[in-house]
């Protein structure tokens, strides 16, 4: 691996980490240029992200490039990890093929016709699939002219859904005006929230407490708000039920920890609900690993930073609750100003934070040189920043003191913001040091994948790992080639 390829993985996997959704096209071109430099490597990245990634927009990109591949071991990869999506993902991974590589190979047909027929065979998986997914689904048969089985066909495309089919029950349920009926319906049929809410023109507690009792811990999640503008936090019983499932929730490994934090973060839930949807988000970012070195926080508060101040609240908050061996957080302009918090919370660092306000020059040098002169002895550092230094001690300069005097050589890690000018990047990698770098580009949503790469030893290693990473392997009958 030559230095120029390296250095391109690993801005692809930078950005695979960071970029924010809906940008297909951004997404893509940068999907391009990787499986042009290095088609071994962008295989077993798709894999290892579909386990790992969170953004759904480069977990569809990446399958539709594998099935797009002139690989065979690629194309059957895409083939066994499209089988995992959701319809609506499918038929998204579907139109990005179509519109992107301006064809729809046979291969990615028969992968989708295999995933129909396979839910066609489950009359309970068809029916939870195309009640989720119904106009997905309908796309996906029609769009690539797949024949539906007859009970499919009652159910999408007639409107005659048979007895005993979860279509069915909805249209029952629409029927019924008695709250206990109702509730009875939606648990015994386990109808989906957005469903059943669409359907029932009143939704009383009754229904309420089963609405939730067949909630998995991520609609309940993705629906508080929802479900606390339809009364659910006026009634102790329902608010219980909901409580039990976002506690439920802390350790479900089907929950994305940055909804949870968005969900926290909409402004019309009471405190003990907040605390709720925190707790889950620091559990779910704790199960992505632990941070095992010593790690500073560096925070710029010079003048126009005020994004950055926002930003460095919350990585100190998602941090802390991984970091094991110790966290030295700092803000600084000029000076440095050691910041102390009473928890790992956001509320808590919130508070750590009040009074830090965007004003003065920049000197990234001033935390590293008030470091250096506790003997605050630290692996890794990151620093928030727009990388402006205008004012010593500079911080390259130091850092070649701090390495001296500690006898240590700490990572860098530049979590870039605003309009950044490079510098500190140039300068730390003429030395021969370290630098990765985390373009925050507003999407709140990456932070949590900060612990992805702050828990490994270094961003060499976690490309070793994605290449350890196998390859699904399709399953073929005897007589397929």
């Amino acid at each position: 691996m030559n230095t120029f390829e390296r250095d391109i993985r690993l801005d692809i996997l930078n950005s695979l980490l960071t970029n924010p959704h809906r940008k297909f096209e951004a997404v893509a071109k940068l999907h391009d240029e990787l499986v042009a430099i290095d088609p071994i490597f962008y295989g077993h990245l798709a894999v290892w992200y579909q386990r790992n990634g969170d953004l759904r927009d480069h977990k569809e990109v990446l399958v539709g490039n594998l099935l797009a591949s002139d690989s065979r071991e690629h194309r059957d990869a895409g083939f066994v990890m499209l089988q995992e999506f959701p319809p609506y993902q499918v038929a998204r991974i579907v139109d990005f093929m179509k519109k992107h590589r301006g064809k729809m190979p046979r291969s990615t047909r028969t992968a989708v016709a295999h995933y129909l027929s396979q839910r066609e065979l489950s009359p309970a998986f068809f029916d939870r699939a195309a009640i989720r997914g119904r106009k997905a689904m309908k796309h996906l048969y029609a769009s690539l002219h797949i024949r539906p089985g007859a009970r499919a066909d009652a159910i999408l495309f007639k409107g005659t859904p048979p007895d005993g089919s979860l279509a069915h029950a909805v249209k029952r349920l629409a029927g019924v005006s008695d709250p206990a009926e109702q509730a009875e319906l939606i648990v015994a049929n386990r109808i989906p929230y957005t469903v059943a809410v669409g359907t029932v023109r009143n939704v009383t507690p009754a229904v309420l407490a089963a609405l939730i009792d067949v909630m998995t811990p991520q609609e309940a999640i993705n629906n508080v708000s929802s479900l606390k503008s339809r009364g659910a936090f006026d009634h102790p019983e329902v608010k219980a039920l909901l409580d039990a499932k976002l506690e439920q929730a802390r350790t479900s490994d089907r929950v994305s920890a940055f909804k949870a934090r968005v969900a926290a973060e909409a402004g019309d839930l009471d405190a003990g609900t907040v605390a709720k949807l925190e707790q889950v988000t620091d559990d779910q970012v704790r199960s992505r690993g632990r941070i095992s070195r010593s790690t500073a926080l560096l925070v710029d508060k010079s003048g126009s930073m005020t994004q950055a101040i926002d930003l460095g609240k919350r990585l100190a908050a998602t941090i802390s609750g991984v970091c094991q061996a110790g966290l030295h957080v700092y803000a600084f302009d000029t000076i440095p100003y050691m910041i102390t918090a009473a928890g790992a919370d956001l509320s808590h660092w919130d508070r750590a934070f009040r009074g830090i306000n965007a004003d003065g020059g920049t000197s990234i040098g001033a935390p590293l040189q008030a470091m250096l002169i506790r003997k605050e002895r630290v692996e890794q550092i990151i620093i928030v920043t727009d990388e402006g230094e205008n004012s010593g001690p500079y911080f390259a300069e130091v850092y070649k003191d701090y390495c001296a005097a500690l006898g240590v050589t700490p990572n860098v890690i530049i979590v870039k913001i605003g309009a950044t000018t490079g510098q500190i990047e140039r300068q730390l990698r003429l030395q021969g040091v370290q630098v990765d770098t985390f373009a925050f580009t507003g999407d709140y949503y990456a932070i949590p994948n900060l612990v992805t790469l702050l828990s490994r030893p270094s961003r060499l290693e976690l490309l070793m790992e994605i290449m350890a990473t196998p390859l699904p392997v399709r399953e073929r009958a005897p007589n397929i080639k």
